[in-house]
C-alpha cells in the first residue's frame, strides 16, 4: 500500500465555508505527497450521511480522519463515536450563516474557543485528537506523523522538513543580528 496512489487520510468539515482554514491541511498533504480525500458532511444537517462517511473511511482504509467545525463543533466528535480510526479535530473560528443574512461570513461569538472547548472535551471513551483554533496545517502535520509509523520514507520527509524549520530560524535570526530589528521588521513587514 502506498501513500502516493491510494486516499489514506479523509479531510472533512462542516460547511463549505470552513474550506478557508481546512485547505492549509491539504496543501501540508499534498506537500508530502500523500493522498487524501475530502469531503463536506455537517453533523447536524446531514447525520445519516456522517454514519455512511465512517462506514466508508474503514472500508477504504484510512488511517486518519481530520474533522475541521465551528461554533459547536460536533463533527469531529460525532465521527469519532463511529469509528476507531484516529481523529483530529480542527476547530473553526469563522462559519457560514446559511440563514441568508447580507453578512454572510461570521465569526464565532467565543472567538473559535466554543469549538476548541467542544472538540478537545470529549468524554471518556471518544477521544478526539485537537489541534489550535484554525490550525489546519497542524492537523495536516500530525496525520503525517502518524502515517509515517508506518512509512519510513514519510519519516525522512518529515525530518527534512524539521530541518529546513530550524535553518530558516537560524538564516532570518542571523539577518536580524546584522541589520538591526527595526531594519528587519520593516522589512519582513512593510511597515
Amino acid at each position: 500500500m502506498s501513500y502516493s496512489k491510494k486516499p489514506l487520510i479523509g479531510i472533512i468539515m462542516g460547511s463549505s465555508s470552513d474550506s478557508k482554514i481546512m485547505h492549509s491541511a491539504a496543501e501540508i498533504l499534498a506537500e508530502f505527497g500523500v493522498k487524501h480525500e475530502d469531503q463536506i458532511i455537517s453533523a447536524h444537517r446531514t447525520p445519516t450521511r456522517l454514519l455512511d462517511y465512517a462506514k466508508h473511511a474503514e472500508k477504504s482504509g484510512f488511517k486518519v480522519i481530520i474533522a475541521g467545525a465551528g461554533g459547536s463543533a460536533h463533527l469531529p466528535g460525532m465521527i469519532a463515536s463511529h469509528t476507531i480510526i484516529p481523529v483530529i479535530g480542527v476547530p473553526i473560528m469563522v462559519y457560514n450563516d446559511k440563514s441568508g443574512s447580507s453578512d454572510r461570513f461570521k465569526f464565532s461569538a467565543f472567538g473559535g474557543l466554543d469549538s476548541l472547548l467542544s472538540i478537545s472535551e470529549m468524554p471518556t471513551g471518544s477521544p478526539v485528537v485537537t489541534v489550535g483554533v484554525n490550525k489546519a496545517a497542524n492537523a495536516g502535520l500530525y496525520a503525517l506523523k502518524i502515517l509515517a509509523n508506518e512509512f519510513p520514507e514519510l519519516q525522512k520527509k518529515l525530518k527534512r522538513h524539521k530541518e529546513k524549520q530550524h535553518y530558516s530560524v537560524i538564516k532570518e535570526s542571523e539577518e536580524m543580528r546584522k541589520i538591526g530589528l527595526s531594519k528587519f521588521a520593516k522589512k519582513k513587514y512593510r511597515m
